[in-house]
């Protein structure tokens, strides 16, 4: 089988290494934007286009689903995506997982761009899943930059800065940028309190990858004899490697060390 997923730059590195934990054997396309960088700032019409773009380059190779895994197309282009790839392509968006993180008490702090922080968009969903429990939206300029190019040590001061804004007494943190996910054991670090139970962090990528496999109807485990999967890298519609910021992280060094299409 065969998933893509588009975002504007490496916040999609999380959730495609969940889809390749869940099916070793699936075939990855990682569609994205670099030449474009970054989304955020653009106009919602700017963002939708781009989105497109950057879909339709991942739509030509054929895939069983597409996961939007950025949380900036998904509030501004989900729409669109689907009216143009679906019913033949199933588009899966991303939702800032706000809910499991509410279920569980709180207090909870939402970290997102300052685009999305304060949106009509993510006040809505807190609204409809957080009920009584407190909630603050805790804007973080610069973390996706940083760590879309691998920063140190802007991601450092971008990490301490939210931390600073985030209540000492949150017990769960919502990562609502997909970005945010390949530093989520530094941020933990930054907001934990000493003497409290271990911070929650609530990120999309688990969710998102098991959705794409059940809208590609396939079953999570590999198919046996299954030959080693490929990686295709799309870089505002170029074909070429993942790049060199993308194995700084996790994630990234596990996709390339199983793809023998790099």
């Amino acid at each position: 089988m065969k998933i893509a997923l588009m975002d504007s730059g490496i916040g999609l590195l999380a959730a495609a290494a969940e889809v390749r934990r869940l099916r070793p054997d699936a075939e990855l396309v990682l569609s994205s934007d670099p030449d474009g960088l970054p989304w955020g700032p653009r106009t919602p019409e700017d963002i939708t286009r781009r989105s497109l773009t950057v879909a339709e380059a991942a739509a030509a190779h054929r895939p069983d689903a597409l996961i939007v895994a950025c949380n900036t197309a998904s509030v501004h282009a989900l729409p669109a995506l689907r009216a143009r790839l679906e019913p033949g392509l199933p588009v899966i968006g991303t939702v800032p997982a706000i809910k499991p993180a509410v279920a569980d008490g709180g207090p909870v702090a939402i970290w997102a761009t300052p685009g999305t922080t304060g949106s009509p968009y993510q006040r809505g969903l807190i609204e409809q899943f957080a009920g009584g429990v407190a909630v603050t939206e805790v804007p973080c300029p610069g973390l996706a930059d940083a760590v879309q190019y691998a920063d140190e040590r802007a991601i450092d001061e971008t990490i301490a800065a939210a931390a600073a804004l985030t209540p000492s007494d949150v017990r769960a943190v919502v990562l609502g940028c997909t970005h945010y996910e390949l530093v989520a054991e530094r941020i933990r670090a930054a907001v934990q309190q000493p003497g409290l139970p271990p911070l929650a962090l609530y990120g999309s990528a688990g969710a998102v990858a098991a959705q794409a496999l059940r809208r590609a109807g396939e079953r999570a485990e590999a198919a046996p004899g299954a030959l080693s999967p490929g990686l295709t890298v799309l870089l505002s519609g170029r074909e070429e490697q993942l790049p060199q910021a993308a194995l700084t992280y996790a994630e990234g060094r596990m996709l390339a060390a199983v793809s023998p299409a790099l």
